[in-house]
């Protein structure tokens, strides 16, 4: 049977908080709790990516969840971003895979899409349209709502006989001292605190981690933090795709951070149950609102108007959902000096994304996966645990930081100048997108990045650089890659504003 506890059996429960004085005190920094328990905070995508990394090094784990879960594919409390766009890029679907094999079927089998790119993605990006290149590839991108994806992930951890979720249980603060944490601090739904003991604790409670705080009040150092917000603004609506569109492909038109202006996107996903979901995006004086009869008007306003073209004829299934939760934030943790043994933190806890680049759950998926690598290395107690994972987790944080910040610094209103180095990069990315239009080999090492198949290097090499200096080997595309059968299907017509080509690029 599933695992699922309330935590009212935490340990030393009372009707007030029990700080455990042997655990606050730097005497106990030694301490090593007994059986090897590991303690995960927080039950979302990253949380339970964490559990099924460390089960294996365990002999029990439990995830501490403040809300109750869904159990089958519903909304989930505390997850308002799931209403919007998600991509999982297939180096994070792979990462998955590799740490519950199995999933890529099974996400496949309720209903999920294996979406090759860039076969399959119809994208205007500043310097123009990407070609859909007619060659095997392996890149993709596994398209689906947050609510499947979710209940997937926790359909194949429940089971597990190391792995226990406790819902409505909040942590307070963490246990120790400034040199080894010992456990947490909880209270369960009906108010009861008390402690729970651990040789390894976990933050993964995402954006709102209060891990700094925790970290601070126990005389231990904060990591340094550094945010980029250009003040996005999302509004999401799903709508009945058209009969006859069940491989349609997805759909983005990009903002274009040279400006001038804010900058405004669109991306259209299909996803299960024959339906597409549509997010739109805008920065500082250019955000959607949430008023449905204004939607429509917003992405027909867009740089190109595909995405309003062919949500035009179709039929609204939801009111419009607005997030504005979507400052990049990064704390470097890697860099803490002498921090605390036995506590590390994954997924957004450590850094969040601008959503627009959809990859925070493959990161959250590669942060996991070298999560269980470290630990197959180094068991719990190992002297300088903490940096060692810190500084491999890292490793993926760093290439979607980059790939995030270097285009969202260029807006206006984010409180900084970008630097000489991310306008370098930012010139760089561009150069290589013009490029990339008719260039297959840079098309395919700028894929390798953005899936996260491959670090940011990938695209520093000679022949990369070579085809960036000798520029477009085609004249760019003057309209959307879509076939005419997709057209016909999708918009009822096989002429508009603007023309289509015939199909996908040929090799």
């Amino acid at each position: 049977m599933p695992r699922t506890d309330n935590a009212d059996n935490a340990e030393n429960t009372n009707n007030t908080e029990n700080t455990d004085n042997t655990d606050s005190a730097d005497n106990a920094d030694s301490a090593t709790p007994s059986p090897r328990r590991i303690v995960i905070i927080g039950g979302s995508l990253a949380g339970l990516l964490a559990a099924a990394a460390t089960a294996e090094h365990a002999d029990e784990v439990i995830v501490l969840e403040r809300d109750t879960l869904p159990v089958g594919p519903q909304p989930r409390i505390g997850l308002p971003q799931a209403s919007h766009v998600h991509l999982l890029w297939s180096g994070g679907a792979r990462a998955m895979e590799a740490l519950l094999p199995g999933t890529v079927h099974a996400l496949l089998a309720a209903g999920a899409r294996r979406v090759p790119v860039p076969t399959d993605m119809v994208a205007y990006a500043p310097r123009g349209w990407f070609r859909r290149w007619n060659r095997p590839t392996s890149h993709y991108v596994m398209t689906c709502s947050r609510d499947l994806l979710d209940s997937v992930i926790r359909s194949r951890i429940r089971p597990h006989p190391r792995i226990t979720i406790r819902e409505q249980t909040q942590v307070l603060g963490l246990t120790g001292g400034r040199r080894q944490i010992t456990g947490v601090r909880v209270r369960t739904r009906d108010g009861v605190a008390g402690t729970i003991r651990a040789s390894l604790v976990i933050d993964a409670s995402g954006r709102g981690s209060r891990a700094p705080q925790w970290l601070a009040a126990l005389g231990a150092p904060r990591p340094d933090e550094r945010s980029v917000d250009s003040g996005l603004v999302y509004a999401s609506r799903t709508y009945r795709a058209p009969d006859g569109t069940p491989h349609f492909p997805i759909v983005n038109v990009q903002a274009d951070p040279r400006g001038p202006g804010p900058g405004r996107s669109a991306a259209l996903l299909p996803i299960e149950q024959g339906r597409w979901l549509v997010t739109l995006a805008g920065t500082r004086g250019g955000e959607p609102s949430g008023d449905p009869d204004a939607f429509l008007a917003f992405a027909w306003s867009l740089r190109h108007p595909i995405v309003g073209d062919l949500i035009a004829g179709a039929k609204p299934l939801t009111e419009v959902t607005v997030t504005r939760s979507t400052v990049n934030r990064r704390r470097f943790y890697e860099r803490m000096k002498n921090p605390p043994e036995g506590f590390a933190v994954l997924g957004d806890a450590v850094a969040s994304y601008n959503p627009v680049y959809g990859h925070g759950m493959s990161v959250a998926a590669q942060g996991a996966l070298a999560l269980r690598e470290t630990l197959r290395r180094h068991v719990p107690g190992t002297p300088g645990l903490t940096r060692t994972l810190q500084q491999e987790l890292a490793r993926p944080v760093s290439a979607a930081w980059s790939l995030a910040t270097s285009q969202d610094a260029l807006y206006p209103g984010t409180g900084r100048r970008p630097s000489a180095v991310e306008r370098i990069q930012a010139a760089y990315a561009s150069r290589l997108q013009l490029v990339s239009a008719s260039n297959y080999r840079v098309a395919v090492a700028l894929t390798d990045v953005m899936s996260l198949q491959r670090p940011a290097s990938r695209l520093l090499r000679p022949d990369v650089v070579l085809a960036a200096l000798l520029g477009p080997q085609f004249t760019p595309l003057d309209g959307p890659p879509l076939t005419r059968a997709e057209l016909a299907v999708a918009h009822g017509r096989t002429e508009g504003p603007w023309s289509a080509p015939e199909g996908p690029s040929p090799t």
